[in-house]
């Protein structure tokens, strides 16, 4: 039998209750890892690290301290981190305008400057061991824009800076970072913005899917969240050891164009 890729691995995923940061969290245990579930959500995290063998930490990512607790206790209960995935984020769909400006701060924190803090405190313990795997979730609107989003894109083309840099920083000791920047996947929040979209335009929802969703697609379906789990499991694996620094598209030829 082959051995698991993951074993002996620890992991951090973050927004790990559910959608995106649940399939990574379940692809990772799956492949060996010890993962550390992280979500505001206790009922559901705990429940998601108990069915993975893991273990769960509540935190708040747009709470300094919260993401400093995340990482003290994953160090304190397994001795090191050799994966982060930063994953945790929301969305606000409003005019610049009219965008309200707390919003925009706490979509800040959770999706720029808690990546930022959760890299620098997992660095040491990466840079110890000399192998780290660092993969940012950012966006297809962290390379491109749509209106009515300006702090969600913002927050996406910042991480993808952020990666760049972690990845030149990190090379030297085995680090090593990526981003990757999806179309539309089909997770509870795509789900919530295709409702919203369809009561606001007074349309059904398979036309906000196809007009909207999918105008500038070349392939006609929303993403899965196991397509992007599997990704990110090959960008922590060695075979990816020379990946690093990149924004990498599952974008369904969006960006073709």
């Amino acid at each position: 039998m082959a051995q698991l890729p993951f074993k002996g691995k620890i992991a951090v995923v973050t927004g790990a209750a559910s959608g995106l940061g649940l399939a990574i969290a379940e692809r990772l245990a799956a492949d060996g890892a010890k993962v550390v579930v992280s979500d505001i959500n206790a009922d559901a995290g705990k429940a998601v690290a108990a069915r993975l063998g893991g273990s769960f930490v509540q935190a708040d990512m747009a709470k300094r301290a919260d993401c400093r607790a995340l990482v003290d206790q994953a160090l304190a209960a397994y001795g090191t981190v050799h994966i982060l995935v930063n994953n945790a984020g929301f969305q606000h769909v409003e005019t610049i305008e009219a965008f309200p400006e707390d919003v925009w701060d706490k979509m800040q924190a959770v999706m720029l400057t808690a990546p930022f803090l959760l890299t620098k405190y997992v660095w040491p313990a990466m840079k110890q061991q000399r192998w780290g795997r660092i993969v940012n979730i950012s966006s297809i609107h962290g390379l491109i824009a749509s209106p009515n989003k300006s702090s969600y894109i913002s927050a996406k083309h910042g991480l993808v800076g952020l990666t760049k840099t972690a990845a030149l920083e990190g090379g030297a000791f085995g680090i090593t970072a990526n981003a990757i920047c999806p179309a539309y996947v089909r997770t509870p929040l795509v789900d919530a913005q295709i409702a919203d979209q369809a009561r606001t335009r007074g349309i059904p929802a398979e036309e906000v899917i196809e007009k909207i969703m999918l105008e500038p697609a070349a392939v006609k379906r929303l993403i899965e969240p196991a397509e992007v789990a599997d990704f990110a499991a090959y960008l922590c694996g060695e075979s990816a050891g020379v990946i690093t620094g990149a924004a990498l598209t599952m974008d369904l030829g969006w960006t073709a164009r």
